[in-house]
């Protein structure tokens, strides 16, 4: 229990940067408060809610991944490394999976509750 809390204030503190200082996940907090109602009126299941709102909280996860190996990246070179650059844009195509992931599963929720294409 002597560690629970400081590894809480170490999440906490991740957390609060990235909103702070990270636009695309400020986004994503905002995606995320949405998606649990619309969720709730889409979701035939529980299984289906979390699999709706999972998606997005996915999202989130990469996100805030790809932020720490930016960070990483960032203070190991102030010039330009064909590593670092790996690095990072292997980060942002995470972000960009995970985006089309989630996209994905809601476009599905969407198709099977509206019966648009039935």
């Amino acid at each position: 229990m002597k560690k629970l809390y400081p590894a809480f204030l170490n999440s906490w503190h991740g957390l609060a940067h990235a909103m702070r200082n990270e636009a695309a996940f400020r986004y994503e907090v905002w995606c995320f408060i949405v998606s649990v109602p619309l969720a709730v009126w889409l979701a035939d299941t529980a299984q289906h809610f979390a699999m709706l709102v999972g998606s997005v909280a996915l999202l989130m996860i990469v996100e805030l991944l790809n932020t720490g190996i930016e960070a990483v990246c960032d203070g190991l070179s102030g010039h330009y490394m064909k590593e670092i650059k790996i690095a990072k844009d292997c980060g942002s195509a995470a972000v960009l999976l995970s985006i089309l992931l989630a996209g994905l599963v809601w476009f599905a929720a969407i198709i099977e509750r509206t019966g648009i294409f039935a």
